[in-house]
């Protein structure tokens, strides 16, 4: 098929390459334009990018896509068989959704209707399930509300981060859309509608979705930490600096020390949530201003004492 392809990020690319793999035509990319990165404010440029030009496959990276008149006169001439959209970072229009014979197809990291929304992955973690996986579906215009296509389960381990799982579900995911296009090509594949009702949000993760709620379990805190990983993390304050927990571990023993309040012994740091007697172990942690470090460096430094409160 002649194609066009829509991504931006890692999680995109072996999409973009199984479909190469496959002998489908990539007419054109769309990624999101080179954003200032890291503390230099260097211009990054999105992996997707980097992996096309590598294929000799032309870039474009608009600002805007609803009113470019120029956009989509180019997509016109092509004429696309299909667009397929994976974590491009963009709502795609309606005159965008109408041109190409099968639609805008979408890779997407959930099994919809479950966490629609801009952070399937993290959100999952967090909210502690055990299961996730990808489904492909034709776009709408609205979020992550299309018709589904195909689907595919992995599960999440009781250790597992989000950043554990954007390289396996991107894996996973690759064929899966490969599969897609041949099962529309073939018509043995049978959109079926979400049944909205059982549809949960995934909102763009803020900053303080990592802030610990102490009133929380220790399992629902872990998860989180679990889920918001590499960003927003998990952190709190103590005596007025921010914490960053970079390595958590639910500890063996149940409450141990005050609820609500870091424990020490010896060159191990620990803290019960007031949600349960669940304890958690600090690993490595980051206190504003200081490196990242063990926590028994953390201790030697007394950047947190036994009996510091969480969010004091």
């Amino acid at each position: 098929m002649r194609l066009v392809f829509c991504g931006t990020p890692a999680f995109a690319v072996p999409t973009l390459q199984a479909l190469r793999s496959a002998s489908h035509s990539i007419e054109l990319v769309l990624c999101q334009p080179d954003r200032p990165s890291g503390r230099g404010l260097t211009l990054a440029v999105p992996p997707v990018k980097q992996a096309a030009l590598q294929a000799g496959i032309e870039v474009l990276q608009p600002e805007k896509i609803r009113t470019n008149a120029e956009l989509r006169s180019r997509l016109e001439a092509i004429r696309p068989d299909a667009i397929i959209v994976v974590a491009y970072g963009r709502l795609i229009p309606r005159w965008m959704l109408d041109l190409p014979r099968h639609g805008n197809l979408n890779l997407h990291g959930s099994l919809l209707p479950k966490y629609r929304g801009a952070a399937p992955i993290q959100w999952a973690v967090a909210n502690g399930e055990t299961a996730t996986g990808v489904t492909t579906m034709r776009l709408d215009e609205g979020m992550d509300t299309g018709d589904m296509l195909m689907r595919r389960e992995l599960p999440i381990g009781p250790a597992d981060t989000a950043e554990d799982l954007f390289p396996r579900l991107a894996a996973l995911g690759a064929p899966v859309m490969v599969e897609t296009l041949a099962g529309l090509e073939t018509g043995s594949i049978a959109p079926l509608k979400q049944n909205n009702s059982l549809a949960t949000l995934a909102p763009l993760l803020t900053r303080d979705d990592g802030r610990v709620d102490p009133a929380r379990s220790a399992q629902s805190i872990y998860d989180r930490w679990r889920g918001f990983q590499p960003w927003p993390g998990a952190w709190t304050t103590v005596r007025g600096k921010k914490l960053t927990f970079h390595r958590l571990t639910l500890a063996t023993m149940r409450q141990h020390g005050e609820r609500g309040y870091f424990h020490v012994e010896g060159d191990r740091l620990y803290f019960t949530p007031n949600g349960d007697d669940g304890t958690l172990e600090v690993i490595e942690a980051q206190l504003e201003g200081k490196r990242r470090m063990p926590a028994a460096d953390l201790l030697r430094g007394h950047g947190v004492v036994d009996g510091d409160r969480l969010g004091s």
